[in-house]
């Protein structure tokens, strides 16, 4: 998936010139975290709830710019870049969200929420349905673990693995909602190992 699918567009920015008092009045009166700081149309800095945290006081900030606050040259990310690339930066670079461009333009912003929301809706969290988690047999490989599943009508949907040193790969296979009974067993006359069910 996009991380353009799941930006949230037309972003609140704010001037360069702008001072701190106009920062925190656009993100109360909007519900935001995140500002794109602008000068003639160009992404030129980001200022966060967190970079406003030290002024505590309105006298504080009467004459301070945000200029003099925000993160120059902000990491950022392509509109059409993946949601697990965007979740990378986010992890390795300890930000809360990324100004996305398309081809220079600020486009929207990609937060650690609305990672989040793609990451439930891929793995059908909030669907009714099941779980299998299953150690892979040696012979017929995880393209035969899918093709039994589906063989029993129940579609696949989603797949994610752990791995440890000690053991051979869990793959935890996420279906609608269906009946296991007959698929545990032919996993397991195939010679596949089902670990958990959750139903």
């Amino acid at each position: 998936m996009k991380v353009k699918n799941w930006i949230s567009r037309e972003p609140i920015t704010i001037p360069r010139t702008a001072f701190i008092q106009d920062a925190m009045h656009l993100m109360q009166e909007h519900s935001i975290r995140h500002l794109p700081v602008m000068e003639d149309g160009q992404l030129v800095g980001l200022i966060t709830s967190s970079d406003l945290r030290q002024f505590f006081f309105p006298a504080m900030v009467e004459d301070i710019p945000v200029h003099q606050v925000m993160t120059l040259n902000p990491v950022t990310i392509n509109a059409n870049s993946s949601i697990e690339t965007a979740a990378r930066l986010i992890h390795d670079y300890k930000i809360s969200g990324l100004p996305v461009l398309d081809k220079k333009k600020l486009v929207g912003i990609i937060t650690a929420s609305d990672l989040l929301s793609a990451f439930i809706e891929v793995m059908g969290l909030l669907k009714a349905s099941s779980r299998l988690d299953v150690i892979v047999g040696k012979k017929g490989g995880l393209a035969e673990v899918s093709r039994i599943i589906k063989q029993h009508h129940c579609e696949i949907i989603s797949v994610a693995t752990e791995s440890h040193s000690s053991r051979r790969k869990v793959h935890y296979f996420r279906l609608e909602k269906c009946d296991l009974k007959p698929v545990v067993e032919a996993l397991e006359e195939a010679g596949h190992k089902v670990v958990a069910i959750m139903d």
